[in-house]
């Protein structure tokens, strides 16, 4: 018997998927193009990570589930019932995973990516929705559109007001850290090097998405003159040698590896840097998710309070713990205790 030819079963799936009643008015996404949505949306598929953190932070009801299911250690700092949904694969960035039918068979009312909103992405989009009827929205990831992207979001979901309170918050962080650290002369502001992978020596180069709130800091990243992808191509990361790093001689290291901050100090090897014979190497919070990339979503903005207070201590005597906690309440609609407000500042988790 002979297969059916797959361009029909996806259009038949998405006959069965996508309801045809009412519909919004179009709206323009990150991309600029026009995304005409259901009335009511009810059931959204995140393209990717950041995509999935930003939607849960709006409208956690709305998500069918986790690029990556989250693990045992995440889920007391997300709700419950929503943190623990299924892992549903990625359509975009690395190790994508979701095929369409698969896709298609959990019958979302709208598709969303934040990321790139270049032409790759674009036309990624434009062929999703075209195979499946399905709405696909792009969200511009960049750390400064950020607001903007909640007030699409917002748009997209029905869900206007709260994305107008987060889209505030996020714009009250920037304009307030922006406006001190400009009185920061440049010689005092710290060169830094961003260490990833338990040696060390994966690190964001110029332009990367893994390094804009240091960028955002005025902090001198030291890989900044090798130039990366940016957004063109998600990730700016690159392997580089220690020899690179040794001639960089950073004054600050962060880290989001804990068996490397935790190793570096009494290696040899890394012993010259300034770095670390100041003992300035720094375990980046990761709970539930990362504080400078781990993914590049809504979760730098608590991480940028606290790279700004790490990097210039005199210009931000703000208490970390409590902008993480009011972070986490508004954000994650969760409230850390104190006991878990010390294991997302260990970096532990």
């Amino acid at each position: 018997m002979p297969h059916p030819d797959r361009r029909l079963v996806l259009a038949g799936l998405a006959t069965l998927a996508v309801p045809r009643g009412a519909w919004a008015a179009a709206i323009r996404d990150g991309a600029g193009r026009e995304i005409a949505v259901p009335a009511k949306v009810e059931r959204v598929f995140p393209a990717g990570p950041p995509a999935a953190i930003q939607l849960y932070t709006l409208a956690p009801d709305l998500l069918l589930g986790w690029p990556r299911a989250n693990r045992p250690e995440e889920l007391p700092f997300l709700l419950p019932g929503i943190g623990d949904k299924p892992e549903i694969g990625r359509i975009t960035g690395r190790g994508n995973s979701a095929n369409l039918e698969a896709v298609l068979t959990l019958k979302p009312d709208l598709i969303v990516d934040a990321g790139s909103t270049g032409r790759n992405y674009v036309e990624l989009a434009e062929r999703v929705q075209g195979q499946t009827g399905i709405p696909y929205a792009l969200l511009d990831g960049r750390f400064e559109a950020i607001p903007a992207s909640y007030r699409i979001l917002g748009q997209l979901t029905g869900r206007a007001e709260r994305a107008e309170a987060l889209a505030r918050w996020c714009e009250s962080a920037m304009t307030a850290i922006k406006g001190r650290i400009a009185t920061i002369p440049p010689e005092q502001r710290p060169s830094v090097y961003y260490a990833r992978g338990p040696r060390g020596l994966e690190t964001g180069l110029g332009g990367s998405i893994n390094v804009e709130t240091l960028s955002f800091l005025g902090a001198r990243n030291v890989a900044a003159e090798q130039p990366g992808n940016g957004l063109a191509q998600v990730s700016g990361l690159a392997q580089v040698s220690l020899e690179q790093v040794m001639a960089w001689d950073p004054e600050v290291i962060v880290t989001i590896d804990l068996g490397f901050a935790e190793s570096v100090r009494a290696d040899l090897a890394w012993s010259s840097i300034r770095a670390v014979k100041a003992g300035r190497v720094h375990l980046s919070p990761k709970l539930p998710f990362g504080w400078v990339d781990f993914p590049p979503s809504v979760n730098r903005m608590v991480g940028l309070w606290w790279l700004a207070k790490l990097l210039y201590p005199a210009q931000f005597p703000e208490d970390i713990r409590a902008i993480a906690r009011d972070f986490h309440t508004l954000f994650y609609q969760v409230t850390p205790s104190e006991a878990q407000l010390d294991l997302i500042l260990s970096g532990r988790g």
